[in-house]
């Protein structure tokens, strides 16, 4: 069962989760992976690389999805995360993967990155950040599509634009220990009661290690 979190600031709130389950991992082992989303809940990520300090530089990063356009585009997820400051060049983690670099075709991002994924972060996450949509979708996993198979993997035809994504499966995001799900705002509220209730047919549902984290009052 999820465990749920209303705050007034959800994004300290949601911070103070990822900042916890890093630090645990980083305890153990060092080198905790990390995959971060774009959209809102990327504003989590620059409160949570502050605060872990010495530990963020041996954090081994990656993205849930990105769009498959240039860097500099605005609807670029790793390029805004950069450009808004949550992530920094005089502050980097260990390892930054990216799942698309320009001019890349989708099937060479995800062959490329799979590589990666089974390299630098040893086939397997730690911690997970998600947003969502109103529709229930989170990376770029839409409900009633299915589950793609293998660890990640191209998307065409996105309901949302840009109609060509990469993005990690929910296979994948299943090898994390924690998941922390950041959705905000009246609009989210019938998919995160969905989510909480564990409706199959979301993939948030029955992540492990499930945070949910928002500012509104739900039943649980």
């Amino acid at each position: 069962m999820a465990d749920l979190v209303v705050a007034s600031d959800p994004i300290a709130a949601a911070a103070a989760r990822v900042e916890e389950a890093v630090r645990a991992v980083d305890a153990e082992r060092e080198a905790a992976r990390l995959a971060i989303p774009g959209g809102s809940a990327a504003a989590v990520v620059g409160p949570v690389r502050e605060a872990l300090g010495e530990v963020w530089r041996r954090v081994r990063l990656t993205w849930v999805d990105e769009r498959c356009v240039p860097r500099r585009a605005l609807d670029s997820n790793r390029g805004t995360a950069h450009r808004n400051g949550f992530l920094r060049e005089d502050d980097p983690p260990a390892v930054e993967l990216a799942l698309f670099e320009d001019g890349e075709t989708p099937e060479a991002a995800c062959e490329r990155v799979a590589e990666g994924l089974g390299r630098e972060l040893h086939a397997g996450l730690d911690v997970v950040l998600l947003g969502m949509g109103a529709d229930g979708h989170v990376a770029s996993l839409f409900p009633g599509r299915g589950e793609p198979p293998g660890v990640v993997a191209p998307v065409y035809e996105s309901p949302k634009p840009p109609r060509e994504r990469v993005t990690l499966t929910t296979r994948f995001l299943r090898t994390a220990r924690t998941t922390v799900l950041f959705a905000t705002g009246e609009a989210k509220r019938e998919a995160l009661t969905r989510v909480l209730m564990e409706d199959p047919k979301l993939p948030a549902s029955g992540l492990p290690g499930l945070v949910v984290v928002t500012d509104l009052e739900l039943r649980h």
